[in-house]
């Protein structure tokens, strides 16, 4: 009896909840990191990216207004669904950065870790960025952190898997809403990661992640009037210099690219960096 042949996986787009192939068609090679050819990815353009922000927008009022306990809920789902697809993560990030299977395995590992430690914030990020203000009168002055609006994310290049849920999950759990630019090089574990997030119970359009090449789909993101802020951790020094320039057309909030270990303690910095402030003042009683 002869051997059955291997389903090979065609790798999508994922986009306001559903999988799309690139508006242009295109694709392009994903190697191992020995050279051999893993899979075809979508080679995202210019529409892809608009398409994207688009769903992004639409999602925002949604997720913006749940409750904060309810985002964290749904993220621990999300970490949930990755654990049991654990053994598929840890392949393609071996693959994707020639990792030994354990090596692979605990960046996985801490991948998923960070998903729960990131959505146990949500209700108490309002307690480090927010509270009551001393004033000289009567009245009581009340501060509390709101989430910025749509983020374009542009994932690590070398960190397919830890480093990009490092950069997603701060950005959502705090109610904004990202379109993410998977690693030029290895974008597969962020593809498959589209495929939990629709099956968890993450509301479609919260995060949309696009594969291709950095620069040109960040491009496009930079310059758009209906994206609020930038997290540049996948450029680099000139792309991030181009993207900067871009951005400053209407303010977006721009997090630079820094040298980042991704297996350290994440703290609290990318929690806060797209956040604003909203202070009410309200007359005390006499």
């Amino acid at each position: 009896m002869s051997e059955r042949l291997s389903v090979f996986k065609t790798y999508k787009l994922y986009v306001g909840g559903k999988f799309p192939r690139s508006e242009s068609g295109r694709v392009y090679e994903v190697s191992d990191a020995k050279g051999n050819w893993l899979a075809n990815a979508p080679l995202s353009s210019r529409k892809d990216a608009r398409d994207a922000v688009v769903a992004a927008r639409k999602a925002f009022g949604g997720w913006s207004g749940a409750t904060a306990y309810n985002r964290g809920q749904i993220l621990y789902r999300i970490a949930e669904m990755l654990e049991g697809r654990r053994d598929q993560f840890v392949a393609e990030v071996a693959d994707a950065e020639g990792l030994s299977k354990s090596k692979a395995t605990a960046q996985v590992e801490a991948a998923i870790d960070r998903w729960v430690w990131y959505a146990g914030w949500s209700d108490k990020v309002a307690q480090i960025a927010g509270g009551a203000n001393p004033v000289a009168g009567p009245y009581f002055n009340l501060s509390s952190p709101e989430p910025t609006g749509v983020v374009a994310v542009l994932a690590p290049q070398e960190s397919s898997f830890l480093g990009l849920v490092s950069v997603i999950a701060p950005a959502i759990v705090t109610g904004n809403t990202v379109v993410v630019v998977a690693s030029e090089k290895s974008p597969l574990p962020a593809l498959s990661l589209g495929e939990v997030l629709a099956t968890s119970d993450l509301p479609g359009g919260v995060v949309n992640v696009l594969s291709g090449r950095t620069a040109e789909i960040a491009a496009p993101l930079a310059a758009h009037q209906d994206v609020n802020a930038l997290d540049l951790a996948g450029a680099d020094a000139g792309l991030a210099k181009e993207l900067e320039t871009a951005a400053a057309d209407n303010l977006k909030r721009v997090l630079r690219p820094r040298t980042e270990d991704w297996s350290a303690d994440p703290g609290t910095d990318r929690l806060l960096a797209f956040l604003e402030t909203k202070t009410v003042w309200h007359p005390m009683g006499v």
